[in-house]
Parts: C-alpha cells; structure tokens; sequence
C-alpha cells in the first residue's frame, strides 16, 4: 500500500464504485482508464476546450481539472449516462442528430452534458441564452449554429 493511495466510493450513472486510486490520478482518466467509460474526452488539458465536461453533483465541471480522489462520496454523470435506460436518446442527443449538430464528434459529449445541465435549469431558453451557455465549449467543425438549433429543437421537446 502506497501512501499516496486512497480508496474513493463514487456514483457514476447510477452505479457505485470503489477503487484504491493514486492521489495524482485525474478525473477524467479515472473515468476513461479506470470505469472505461471512454466518452469523457480529453482535448486540452487545462479546462478551456470543454470536451472533458461531465456532471459533478449535477453541475457542469472539467474532468481534466480535478482529482478523482475529490470525486470521493459524489454523484457523477457522463454522456453514457444520458440516454434512457430503456436505449432511447435523450432528447438532446436527438436533437443533435436530428439537426446535423456534430461533424467530427470530438466535442459533443461535452457539449451534450453541458447543455443537458442548462436545460434542466432553463426549458425555454433564448438563442442568446444557448450560445452564452455554449460559449465555453469548443467546436471546431460545426460553426455551432446547428448546435445551437438542436439545443432550441432539443428544449421544445422537454416541454412537450
């Protein structure tokens, strides 16, 4: 036993786990190397690009920027977790589909857990309001305006 090891008991997706990890072992690559959960990707490193974005208690963090020993006793979700159970796409994910709001694909993950926390607090956004809460995810394919569309698509059909 190192002592720069710690045990962590996490909730990922709904499902807990339990591991003896390096004190040093970042976030996203516990998520990635450790559960395989392998859509949490990692462009930058330093917390700019947004592709590494997942929920952390339902609130939108970099994976790239913490320590999974901080992820000890949380809730975390990733984009494997957004979809319902019973395989049906969650309505962004859909709509991202549905409106071409993805080219290379390295981004949406980040993209989709970003704004699926911004849709849970604002059902009715603006166009306005979907770019500002956008504005920290990097794109470099789409130009972002069909992102943009699948977020507004994505909000009309959670309020039915």
């Amino acid at each position: 036993m190192d002592i720069d090891d710690h045990d962590i008991r996490l909730a990922v997706n709904g499902r807990t786990y339990r591991r003896r990890i390096e004190s040093r072992l970042l976030l996203s690559d516990f998520l990635r190397h450790e559960l395989g959960l392998a859509g949490t990707h990692v462009g930058c490193e330093h917390g700019v690009c947004g592709a590494c974005t997942i929920l952390f208690d339902g609130e939108p963090v970099r994976a790239c920027l913490m320590f999974a020993v901080q992820a000890d006793r949380h809730e975390i979700s990733t984009v494997e977790g957004l979809a319902a159970a019973d395989d049906h796409y969650h309505p962004l994910q859909q709509a991202m589909h549905d409106h071409h709001g993805l080219q290379c694909g390295y981004c949406t993950p980040g993209i989709l857990m970003t704004m699926s926390a911004f849709l849970a607090e604002n059902i009715a956004p603006t166009e306005e309001e979907v770019r500002e809460a956008l504005s920290g995810n990097l794109c470099r394919c789409t130009g972002y305006q069909n992102i943009v569309d699948a977020v507004l698509a994505a909000a009309k059909s959670m309020r039915g």
